[in-house]
């Protein structure tokens, strides 16, 4: 496991431009823009059950995330690592808690309907950064 640095996890506890790519049952790379936190060691991200994305963690859990610094976004860090664990439990809290990060207010449903959310725990094996 790779630490994160002390400015990367500033940039994930701030308004972090973030992409993740699973891969697909083929092997193709599927790629989602998403919100993502951090608990100091870990990265953290929240999806819903039924995501291409969360199926594709499931069977594989490699990830690659790419994060771009809100202030400037020519600064960047490409991480690559694994889903270590996938949980329901307090995953409501923390999307609700990224709500607020990003948009200033609890999770409005985006896509409506019931959804099941799912908290991902990310391993950073490698970090990239120019």
């Amino acid at each position: 496991m790779t630490a994160l640095s002390d400015d990367l996890v500033a940039v994930l506890n701030a308004k972090a431009i973030c992409f993740i790519t699973t891969l697909m049952p083929d092997g193709s790379p599927q790629i989602s823009q998403t919100w993502a936190g951090t608990d100091g060691e870990h990265v953290l991200i929240n999806t819903v059950a039924t995501h291409q994305k969360t199926r594709n963690v499931q069977r594989d859990p490699r990830i690659a995330i790419g994060i771009a610094d809100p202030a400037a976004p020519s600064r960047y860090w490409a991480l690559r690592g694994s889903v270590v664990a996938m949980t329901t439990d307090g995953a409501r809290e923390h999307i609700d808690a990224l709500s607020h990060k990003y948009i200033g207010r609890p999770y409005p449903g985006f896509g409506g309907g019931e959804q099941q959310r799912v908290l991902l725990t990310v391993k950073v094996d490698r970090v990239h950064t120019p």
